[in-house]
C-alpha cells in the first residue's frame, strides 16, 4: 500500500503514530457529480463513463451492486484490478476475475490519478468513476457514485428502482452515518489500530453497533422499514466479508455474523437478491486482505475457510407473512 506525493509514487503504510494509534481514513479527493441534465458539467450518457474497482474492496463493491441492480452494465464500462496490491498499488492484470484497463491502457490505478491531476498527493483508492470524454476522474467517493447510479442514469436504463426515496432520506442518512462510523470503518479501526488500547476500544464500539443493528433487524426486514434502500447496500459488503476476513485478519473476533440470528439471515436475504451474487468474488476478497496486508499477515497465507453458504434459506420473509396475517 503506497501513496502519491506531488504526482510521484511512494511506498508506505498508514502512519498511526501521528494519530495516537488510531486509523484515520482520508477524505476522497475527487467529488464532481454526473447529473441527468449535465448541469454539473458531466451529463449521464450511455458509454461515456468507466468504473475502476476492486472486487475485494467493500467500498467498491457498493458501486458494483448498484451498477448491476440498476442495469447499467451496457451504459458504464468496467475494469477490475488485481486483488493483490503490488508495489505500485492497485494494478491491472489478466488474472481470473480481473478485467484489464482497455479504456486508457493503464498498468496501475495511480496513473488515472496523475492523468487527472499531475501533482496529486494522497492515497490511490477504489472505486473510481472515469469520464472518457474529458479523460479525467469524476469521482472517487463510493457513497456519491452509488447516488449517481441510483438516479442520474434513469434515462438510459429501464430500472426505475429508487434506493434513496425522498420520504426516507432523513432516516437513511442517519442509519448511514451510524453504520459508516461504527461498522464499515469500524472494522478498519480495529484491524489497523496501532495500540492495544485503541484496538480494544474499536472492537467494543464495533460489536456494540452490531448488537444495535441486530436489534433493529428484529423489528423490520431491512434497515429502514420494509423496502431495500441504499442503507442496506452500504452495510451488506462489510457483513459479507466479516466472518471470512475481519473476524480473524482484523481481530474482530468477539462474535461472528453467523452468531447473530437476524444479521446472518439478513445477509443471506440481500445476497439472494437477483444479480447481487454475481458481484461477489470471495476468492478476490480473501486473497486481497490476507496477501496484501503483510504487516498483519507476514506469510501471506490465505486461509481455506470458513465454509460460508449465502444461498441457504433465510427467514426474513417472516415480516411479509406478519403483515399479511395482520391485514
Amino acid at each position: 500500500m503506497g501513496y502519491l506525493l506531488n504526482g510521484a509514487w511512494h511506498e508506505g503504510w498508514y502512519d498511526t503514530s501521528k494519530t495516537a494509534g488510531e486509523f484515520v481514513r482520508p477524505q476522497s479527493h475527487f467529488r464532481d457529480w454526473v447529473t441527468a441534465d449535465g448541469a454539473s458539467g458531466y451529463r449521464a450518457e450511455p458509454g461515456r463513463y468507466h468504473l475502476y474497482v476492486s472486487a475485494a474492496c467493500p467500498w467498491a463493491h457498493r458501486t458494483l451492486i448498484f451498477r448491476r441492480l440498476k442495469r447499467l452494465e451496457e451504459a458504464i464500462s468496467l475494469s477490475i484490478v488485481d486483488p493483490i496490491i503490488s508495489d505500485q498499488g492497485w494494478a491491472f492484470s489478466d488474472a481470473p476475475g480481473c478485467i484489464p484497463d482497455t479504456i486508457n491502457g493503464f498498468r496501475y490505478l495511480h496513473q488515472a490519478y496523475t492523468r487527472t491531476q499531475p501533482d496529486y498527493s494522497g492515497r490511490v483508492t477504489v472505486p473510481v468513476l472515469w469520464d472518457k470524454q474529458t479523460r479525467r476522474i469524476v469521482n472517487n467517493e463510493s457513497s456519491e457514485i452509488i447516488r449517481m447510479f441510483n438516479a442520474a442514469f434513469d434515462a438510459v436504463t429501464d430500472d426505475r428502482t429508487d434506493y434513496y426515496p425522498a420520504p426516507l432520506r432523513a432516516e437513511i442518512d442517519t442509519v448511514n452515518a451510524f453504520v459508516y462510523e461504527r461498522i464499515n470503518n469500524g472494522v478498519y479501526q480495529a484491524g489497523f489500530a496501532g495500540s492495544q488500547r485503541v484496538y480494544e476500544h474499536a472492537v467494543d464500539r464495533l460489536f456494540a453497533a452490531l448488537d444495535e443493528i441486530e436489534a433493529r433487524l428484529e423489528r423490520s426486514r431491512y434497515l429502514v422499514g420494509d423496502i431495500i434502500t441504499e442503507a442496506d447496500w452500504r452495510l451488506f459488503p462489510t457483513l459479507l466479508r466479516f466472518d471470512a476476513v475481519y473476524y480473524t485478519h482484523f481481530k474482530c473476533n468477539l462474535r461472528r455474523i453467523e452468531d447473530y440470528p437476524n444479521l446472518s439471515n439478513y445477509v443471506r436475504d440481500l445476497y439472494q437478491v437477483p444479480g447481487v451474487a454475481d458481484t461477489v468474488n470471495m476468492d478476490h476478497i480473501k486473497r486481497h486482505y490476507f496477501s496484501s496486508h503483510r504487516h498483519l499477515n507476514p506469510s501471506g497465507i490465505v486461509p481455506k475457510g470458513p465454509a460460508l453458504d449465502f444461498t441457504r434459506p433465510h427467514d426474513r420473509d417472516r415480516f411479509a407473512r406478519r403483515r399479511a396475517a395482520a391485514s
